[in-house]
């Protein structure tokens, strides 16, 4: 009976741990973005809500630099639960030298890209003991560090902004030994993902091979075999009233905030049930071999094709040798749209 409440116990935090961005991005976010407006309109309290506005003014350049790493943070065992869930693994194929700065990309991006999150932002498959002297920086969307106490919480856990600015600094201002983490298909990728598909979104994102040129940054493919599975996502028939909205709210969400919102959903607080937790499906990153790129301050269209084609032969190359173990079957095609 122990044996038994221990189990629902283990399943009961790892559920609890998935859950964890309710507290932190709902509750910690609407807190300065709805009471900061509140107090300096309807409040004798406006000092204190322009306190916040001052830090963030005074320290609106750190997430594009040095940022607030923390390994403590990045080491909390709610991390452990959240690997646990799926679970995760990272897999290495070939060694990062600290020698050289890296930008892996990652593919693809699924519906919310657990698996780059867990493996490149937390220490949960141990990013640090199986490349050692690396120091990872996930790239996300920048909007996340407008907000107040969010962007402190996403900082520590090594994350930075998308922008050229930023992958920029890191990548030549920090010395070697550094890998920024793109997952370049985007919003425009999440809209692909369906259980079993193996699409990617790629021909129109070219930016990360110029980086690689103009900062002499190594190119590693990688790919998350399963990171597909674990939602499924809808789209419904054309002509009806629902996909009216689903094309309409894509839409808006893609010129307001550039995201694309998919209709999509997964399983509820028991793995029997319906809801919007991801499945209990396994996600395996792995991580290919580095292709060494030559620094150019200014590279021309046809070098970036060159380099891109390159990638391309790569990403390929690590997809077929390793569909089998994770799921594909040997005629499953990686499909570059």
């Amino acid at each position: 009976m122990a044996f038994f409440s221990r189990l629902d116990l283990q399943e009961g935090l790892r559920t609890l741990s998935v859950l964890q961005w309710i507290p932190v991005y709902v509750i910690l976010g609407a807190i300065p973005i709805l009471g900061i407006p509140y107090c300096l309109l309807f409040s004798s309290l406006w000092p204190l809500s322009v306190l916040p506005l001052i830090w963030l003014a005074y320290d609106w350049n750190t997430h594009s630099q040095d940022g607030r790493r923390s390994a403590w943070i990045r080491n909390w065992t709610l991390w452990k639960y959240f690997q646990s869930y799926f679970p995760v693994k990272l897999v290495k194929t070939h060694d990062l030298s600290p020698k050289h700065n890296y930008i892996i990309v990652s593919h693809p991006h699924g519906i919310l890209a657990h698996g780059a999150f867990i493996n490149f932002a937390t220490e949960a498959t141990g990013f640090s003991r199986i490349f050692p002297s690396i120091t990872p920086c996930l790239a996300t969307l920048e909007g996340i560090f407008w907000i107040p106490i969010v962007r402190d919480y996403v900082m520590s856990m090594g994350i930075c902004p998308v922008s050229e600015l930023a992958l920029k600094y890191k990548l030549t201002q920090k010395g070697s030994g550094n890998a920024v983490i793109i997952v370049v298909g985007g919003a425009s990728e999440a809209l692909l993902c369906r259980p079993g598909a193996s699409t990617v979104y790629l021909k129109n994102h070219k930016g990360f091979v110029k980086l690689a040129l103009k900062t002499g940054a190594y190119l590693v493919p990688s790919y998350s075999f399963g990171e597909n599975n674990i939602f499924n996502q809808e789209t419904f028939p054309e002509g009806t009233w629902l996909r009216f909205f689903q094309k309409n709210f894509q839409k808006i969400g893609k010129k307001i905030l550039g995201l694309n919102f998919c209709t999509f959903h997964g399983r509820g607080l028991t793995r029997t049930s319906w809801g919007f937790l991801p499945f209990n499906h396994p996600i395996t990153t792995v991580v290919g071999e580095p292709l060494p790129v030559p620094k150019i301050c200014d590279p021309d269209k046809e070098t970036v094709a060159k380099y891109f084609e390159i990638y391309i032969s790569a990403l390929r190359k690590l997809f077929d040798q390793h569909k089998t173990k994770y799921g594909f079957s040997e005629t499953q095609e990686l499909t570059i749209v």
